[in-house]
């Protein structure tokens, strides 16, 4: 395997992001902010509870943001993988580069839209996790490649009717520079992919006589034939990666991906990539690049993946645990009955997907104290139903931290999210988001 070299996006556009004036359309900031810059309030010391945060807010805790991007990326390096995480889950360019930063070899992303960002950011190595099909989209990356060279970009493929509307489009823009398509393997009543080899034959048949596409590769996500990390869960999610690794031998074996430096070979969400290392990382007959695509381990959570996380509450790799790094703080508005209080958050504020949030803290006044017992019992568009506990703790005009799940739902609701130090409270940093 080659020398995996971390990608890069552009400083220049990184600087401008964090010269940008902050105004009122970025919801939960102070009012005293308001025409500053994030490079401003980068050094400013800002309190989350006294210094005019408008709850609801989310944030970030640096910390355990370094200790879970470290944590990644020591993982990778053990098992020789690159790791090219699914920006999509945060939208967010200053995560971007510390992802590159602790060694990430690129970004995936899922449609032509968040390509676009990526590449208004100078991202330089992308994976686009899905058949782009559209002509305009098509047309556009086409003078991507064709303006920068060193722009490393692959696509998926699972249909020879997909390939040839990327032919025809690619073809008509007259570029330059063939794009890179994985083939994209899935399984019965699944997501996107092909379901059978004889399918996937004839896809890459199909690339093989396109003048404009070349197959590197295969591609999968094994997230999408396994529910739980019961035995039978992780036993599918290893039958379908062993499924794509004997396409890509088989692919291999006829000729196709001949004269290739390496073939890069991916998979990986962020609840069974324990799975895609075990299978994945076994020794090649020849040079394979494989990559790691997990991208909610970023910030964790407190519900769907500490519960399924191979590094997370319940550990089947060795190694540090994640650490959940996200927490949104809502303000209790009204406690009309002794055991039912009402905070400032509902589901245009909060992830419920999976989960509804989990009240796990207290800020009384100047002190912030663990909170037990208390249940949200279900959410409305700006308000959340919490259950009180025995002990009657909340009163109106509490902060209150809930613990979040699923963090793909969680960022595409707030603009820009604070990054509290060590404290909890002191503000270091703002994260912008781009939805």
């Amino acid at each position: 395997m080659a020398e995996i070299t971390p990608g890069r996006l552009s400083q220049p556009a990184l600087d401008a992001l964090l010269d940008e004036p902050l105004t009122w359309r970025l919801k939960g900031l102070p009012d005293s902010v308001q025409g500053l810059s994030i490079r401003d309030v980068q050094g400013r010391g800002l309190n989350l509870f006294r210094d005019g945060f408008l709850p609801p807010v989310t944030v970030l805790d640096e910390a355990a943001l370094t200790h879970n991007l470290t944590t990644m990326a020591d993982l990778c390096a053990r098992h020789g993988f690159a790791h090219a995480p699914h920006g999509k889950t945060t939208m967010a360019p200053q995560l971007y580069a510390k992802h590159f930063a602790h060694g990430a070899w690129g970004l995936t992303t899922a449609n032509a839209s968040q390509l676009r960002i990526y590449r208004a950011f100078g991202v330089n190595r992308i994976m686009v996790a899905n058949e782009l099909v559209d002509a305009a989209a098509l047309r556009w990356l086409a003078g991507e490649l064709d303006r920068e060279p060193g722009l490393e970009l692959t696509c998926w493929v699972d249909s020879v009717r997909g390939v040839e509307l990327m032919t025809d489009a690619l073809r008509a823009a007259g570029g330059g520079r063939p794009l890179d398509v994985l083939i994209d393997v899935g399984a019965p009543g699944g997501r996107t992919g092909v379901r059978d080899a004889a399918t996937a034959l004839a896809v890459a048949e199909a690339v093989a006589a396109s003048p404009v596409l070349r197959l590197t590769g295969v591609a999968g996500y094994e997230g999408a034939v396994a529910d739980d990390t019961s035995a039978e869960g992780l036993g599918a999610a290893h039958d379908f990666l062993s499924g794509l690794r004997a396409l890509t031998l088989d692919l291999a074996g006829r000729g196709h991906f001949d004269g290739l430096d390496q073939v890069i070979v991916t998979a990986g969400g962020s609840e069974f990539f324990d799975q895609v290392v075990e299978v994945l990382g076994e020794p090649w007959p020849m040079p394979v690049l494989p990559v790691l695509r997990s991208g909610a381990y970023v910030t964790h959570d407190e519900g769907l993946y500490e519960r399924t996380s191979p590094i997370g509450a319940h550990p089947r790799l060795g190694g540090p645990q994640l650490r959940p790094a996200v927490r949104a703080w809502a303000q209790v508005m009204s406690k009309p009955e002794p055991r039912l209080a009402f905070v400032t958050a509902g589901k245009r504020d909060l992830p419920y997907d999976i989960d509804l949030p989990v009240p796990v803290q207290r800020r009384a006044g100047e002190e912030t104290t663990p909170l037990t017992g208390c249940v949200v019992t279900k959410i409305n568009d700006q308000h959340g139903f919490v259950a009180l506990g025995a002990d009657d703790a909340l009163e109106v005009g509490d902060w209150v931290g809930l613990g979040l799940s699923h963090p793909c739902t969680t960022f595409d609701k707030v603009p820009i999210l604070p990054v509290v130090g060590a404290d909890g409270e002191t503000v270091v940093d703002l994260i912008r988001t781009f939805f």
